[in-house]
């Protein structure tokens, strides 16, 4: 059971639970792309440490950290064939 911090805190900076998934999922995987780029050694997971940002209002925009990760993800995702698929 998560109890610091309380959602409350972290409602106040994004507008929804819904939201508020989406945002810690995106800033915590970038987080820990960082650290494995950098090879760094994390004291913490990068999901609590995202969720600590989130409360303390180190974001300055959580739509635009969402749709930003996500773009990274999908273009990661993808394969670099260069051969369409035929659906």
């Amino acid at each position: 059971m998560m109890l610091y911090p309380a959602m409350n805190e972290l409602l106040a900076q994004v507008p929804s639970r819904y939201q508020l998934v989406n945002v810690v999922a995106a800033r915590a995987r970038k987080i820990a792309a960082r650290a494995e780029q950098e090879d760094l050694m994390l004291e913490d997971k990068p999901v609590s440490i995202a969720i600590r940002e989130i409360a303390e209002g180190c974001l300055d925009d959580p739509e635009e950290e969402t749709v930003a990760a996500d773009e990274d993800w999908t273009a990661e995702a993808l394969p670099e064939t260069g051969e369409e698929t035929a659906e």
